[in-house]
């Protein structure tokens, strides 16, 4: 007899399958992620399916349209002179992004860099300038932009602004100047670049995330701002858009589907800002730089 005929013959059987696990769980998130959905997204549907609906005004409130229209937009911006809000809007903002973006990264750069007296101190004291609320700040303000004759003034605003986000920025800049190797800096001088040169072509290329996230901050703060712009535009012809949503709010009636199409033009702006810079927003500080 052959080893062949000894060992009995092994039956093939098959393998069972392990049971399908996470299931549930994975159900349960995807059922987390719709409902977060949904309920962010539920204001942004409201706000455009009021603005949209041609009898908003009536105070119809409806998730649809009942009757789809765009006059809401028209009369926003010709008759109640909405565009000229966003314009006024978008040159303060535009003046305050630059000025505080470039006044922060230069402070930013000598509070991670240079070394003098009393550094410690000045960085508190910018960071407690932070927490001071913009209430507490109307009255005093008021009456140095009276002084200095800037009430009605759009560079006014502009001004008031930069000094309300320069705290937070330079806070925020100095961490991404920071986080910049030295060495970096010191290549770039020992192949004959100048400090202007050095902080041009290698030092703000680095920095970019960081400018760009105070610049978005800055961008939303001079954007959406109301008190200030109250406070110191008396002159219809300079308000801003914050100022302007409040035209659409009566004492005994107010108008629903002006409001919502006036505060459609305000949000996109932001959403377009945000889309375009999410990137930047999370990209790397200065990943491979030594290299």
């Amino acid at each position: 007899m052959t080893a062949q005929t000894l060992i009995p013959p092994v039956a093939k059987t098959d393998k069972a399958k392990p049971p399908a696990r996470g299931g549930w769980a994975r159900t349960g998130k995807y059922a987390a992620v719709v409902a977060i959905l949904l309920f962010t997204l539920f204001p942004v549907w409201f706000m455009l399916s009021t603005a949209l609906n041609g009898r908003a005004s009536s105070g119809t409130d409806s998730l649809f349209p009942s009757h789809f229209t765009f006059a809401h937009f028209s009369d926003a911006l010709d008759e109640g002179g909405f565009g000229h809000f966003m314009l006024n809007s978008a040159i303060v903002t535009l003046v305050t992004v630059v000025a505080s973006g470039l006044l922060a990264l230069l402070g930013a750069v000598a509070m991670a860099r240079f070394r003098f007296r009393m550094r410690t101190t000045i960085m508190v004291l910018i960071l407690v300038v932070q927490m001071l609320p913009a209430e507490a700040l109307v009255i005093p303000l008021f009456l140095q932009m009276k002084d200095l004759r800037m009430l009605n003034s759009l560079l006014g605003l502009a001004i008031v602004y930069t000094a309300f986000s320069l705290p937070f920025a330079i806070w925020n800049l100095r961490g991404f100047v920071a986080a910049v190797p030295v060495e970096v800096e010191e290549a770039a001088y020992m192949d004959g670049c100048s400090w202007w040169r050095m902080f041009r072509s290698v030092l703000l290329p680095l920095v970019v995330p960081g400018l760009v996230a105070t610049s978005a901050f800055a961008f939303v703060m001079a954007w959406e701002e109301f008190t200030f712009a109250l406070t110191f535009m008396s002159d219809e012809s300079m308000m801003t858009v914050g100022v302007g949503l409040e035209q659409y709010l009566g004492k005994n009636t107010n108008d629903w589907g002006g409001l919502m199409a006036a505060s459609t033009l305000v949000t996109l702006p932001v959403m377009v800002v945000f889309v375009l810079a999410q990137r930047r927003l999370t990209a790397g500080l200065v990943t491979g730089a030594v290299k």
